[in-house]
């Protein structure tokens, strides 16, 4: 069934730029962004006009201490802010815009405008916390489009899936002594940040709201499918969301140059088909993607067209490989770690 999929997408994007020798680099929308210009993806995919978050909704998730030092580098020629997170004169410009793009597609669906959205966005979010950069990013794109969402629009339970090859550490810290957001994430593990361990379930009434799945290397198609299957999916149906996010990294690709995992376009075709099922029924359909990490550019933009391509309900992943996604087996011992945490705390199978 064909869905009214939004795709949030801008020229200013591209004019962050955190410096030379950067893997950030502006080349990571281009391909993408050329690609939906095309005819047949104007018809396709809707493409709306959105607005840059002002100070006040930034506020929602970050301090205005941090706020102001990010606001101060609008302008300025280069400034790191952190030894991995760099900016340019357009950056504050550019990752208001990337929060808006966000928030504009929280409200899209919210609304009923959209089914899907898919916010195509630099700089990317996941890593800032509430009072500092980090890890590339200057403001939490998916966790302000979150706090938006339960303050604002009057939401009470959204579960945040983090499939970015690294551990969304602002995003868990934002949301870890609260019920109203299951944040679940799985993650190369040891690594940047050095968070995301299965000892970080939450605290408080958000005890049991975090459930992280590290995993050392090398998981492919089959390994993401059974944890979507046999623990996502259950905690999902328990928790019964009325919205899901997504932090889109499309750095667990195979022959990313920052990671070792052994995703394809086939795995994240599969993963957005399950969240895509599970927003039909659970939420409405209500769906929202946020783009993270993904640092060769050919193979990320194949990974954001497949989950695209689901989004609009094309089914371009072959029944065979669908069916045998959904029946994957084998042993994965990062899974069953990750379901005897989660067991604590929910139902699960197995």
């Amino acid at each position: 069934m064909k869905s009214k999929t939004a795709v949030l997408q801008s020229e200013v994007f591209l004019a962050h730029d955190p410096g030379p020798g950067h893997v950030e680099v502006p080349q990571r929308l281009v391909g993408l962004y050329r690609e939906l210009a095309r005819p047949e993806q104007r018809q396709r995919f809707l493409f709306p006009d959105f607005l840059p978050v002002d100070e006040d909704t930034l506020a929602l998730n970050h301090s205005r201490a941090h706020i102001a030092r990010v606001a101060a580098t609008a302008g300025s020629p280069f400034e790191c802010l952190d030894p991995d997170t760099c900016t340019s004169p357009r950056s504050y410009e550019a990752a208001c815009l990337a929060a808006g793009a966000a928030v504009k597609a929280v409200d899209l669906v919210t609304a009923g405008e959209a089914d899907k959205a898919f916010a195509l966005v630099r700089p990317p979010g996941h890593h800032a916390e509430h009072d500092r950069t980090r890890g590339f990013c200057l403001f939490n794109n998916i966790a302000v489009a979150a706090r938006h969402a339960l303050q604002n629009l009057g939401l009470e339970r959204i579960l945040i899936v983090d499939w970015d090859l690294h551990h969304g550490n602002g995003t868990q810290q934002a949301f870890y002594d609260t019920d109203q957001v299951l944040f679940f994430s799985t993650h190369q593990y040891p690594y940047f940040p050095g968070t995301g361990a299965l000892s970080e379930t939450g605290r408080g009434r958000g005890e049991g709201y975090t459930i992280n799945v590290p995993l050392q290397g090398g998981q492919d198609d089959a390994a993401f499918a059974r944890i979507f299957n046999e623990l996502l999916t259950p905690l999902a149906e328990q928790y019964r969301p009325e919205l899901i996010l997504v932090s889109a990294g499309f750095d667990t690709y195979g022959g990313d140059p920052l990671g070792t995992m052994m995703v394809t376009e086939a795995g994240y075709a599969y993963m957005t088909g399950v969240l895509g099922e599970l927003a039909a029924g659970l939420c409405g359909g209500r769906l929202v993607m946020v783009l993270e990490g993904g640092y060769d550019l050919t193979i990320m933009e194949r990974g954001v067209l497949a989950c695209l391509g689901e989004m609009a309900g094309d089914r371009l992943l072959p029944k065979k490989s669908r069916t045998r996604l959904r029946q994957a087996v084998g042993p994965l011992r990062a899974l069953e770690y990750a379901r005897e945490t989660a067991k604590k705390y929910w139902t699960i199978p197995g």
